[in-house]
Parts: C-alpha cells; sequence; structure tokens
C-alpha cells in the first residue's frame, strides 16, 4: 500500500478577476521511505498543491489518500489528529514563526497540541535534541524569531516539523 496517493486533484482560486486553476488533474503515488520533488517556476502551484495535501485547503476536486484513507473526506477534527503524521515545512521560515514565542516554544507548541499530558521535563528534553539536531544551540532556546538569521529561522520551523517524528514531511521551499 502506498502511503500517500494523489488522484486527480484540482485546486481552483476565484477572485472579482474570475477563477484560475492553480493546480488541475495531478495524481501521484509515494510509498514508505521513497521522496518526490515536485519542480516548477515561481507561482506554479507548488504551495497551493502541498496545503491541498495537507489538508490546509480544500481542492475542487480529486482525493489524498493517506495509508488508504481519503483525507479530503475527513472533518476537521479528524484532519487534525492526523497532523502528528503529516507535517510540513513552510517556504518563508519567518512569517511562519510566531513573533512572541521563543524558539523553545516554536519548537514544543506541536508537543502541547497533541499530547497535552506530556511532562514538561520530556517536552524541554525533546525540544532541546530538535534543536540541536538542526544547529541550533541550547542556549538559543529562549530568543525570538526576529533574533535570528533567515537559515535559523527555517531550521526552528524544520525542528518543529520534526518533533513529532511524522510519517510524511512536505518541504515548501
Amino acid at each position: 500500500m502506498a502511503l500517500l496517493e494523489v488522484e486527480d486533484l484540482a485546486v481552483t482560486f476565484r477572485d472579482h478577476h474570475g477563477s484560475r486553476r492553480v493546480v488541475d488533474g495531478l495524481g501521484y503515488r509515494l510509498n514508505a521511505g521513497g521522496s518526490l520533488p515536485i519542480v516548477g517556476e515561481s507561482g506554479s502551484g507548488k504551495s497551493t498543491l502541498a496545503r491541498a495535501i495537507l489538508g490546509l485547503l480544500k481542492p475542487n476536486r480529486g482525493r489524498v489518500m493517506w495509508l488508504g484513507e481519503n483525507l479530503t473526506a475527513l472533518d476537521e477534527e479528524a484532519m487534525r489528529q492526523r497532523r502528528k503524521e503529516l507535517q510540513i515545512v513552510f517556504q518563508d521560515p519567518v512569517a511562519s514563526l510566531n513573533p512572541r514565542m521563543t524558539a523553545g516554544d516554536i519548537i514544543a507548541e506541536p508537543l502541547w497540541t497533541f499530547y497535552p499530558n506530556m511532562d514538561r521535563m520530556q517536552v524541554d528534553e525533546r525540544t532541546r535534541g530538535m534543536m540541536k539536531m538542526v544547529g541550533l544551540l541550547p542556549n538559543q532556546i529562549n530568543r525570538y524569531p526576529h533574533e535570528f538569521s533567515g537559515g535559523q529561522c527555517q531550521r526552528i520551523g524544520i525542528a518543529r516539523s520534526l518533533v513529532l517524528n511524522p510519517k510524511l514531511l512536505v518541504c515548501d521551499e
């Protein structure tokens, strides 16, 4: 069984100028351990595709199958539960980080969201371990996003995405 199957996916945006199909009839299959690079010019729909796959926006047509389950048919709560397994690293690292949260809080937030009863020491240990894994220093845990370079902010975003040990990581880069 495929880890991820995308079938006839289409996303159309409508505004006061009309409509524009950004993703049209896309399909592919991704097996466990595999990777699938999607290449295209700016504005070609790569970010839209990533968001549609992860349920962050609803496609107009098609299905996204995750381990045989149709994600496009799930309600909001059921999709939220799947997000433990499906994570994204957003394209703009600075814009994707909450400026009022420290790096440590940003990285730990998914743990608090999905494992609210996790011991604070365990959360701190996992957070520091993720920081080290992506090349951030432990003494940077209480710094805010504006105190980091763009590359370091990208590392914070990567650590936040990996802290849950997802089965699928979408990198919108």
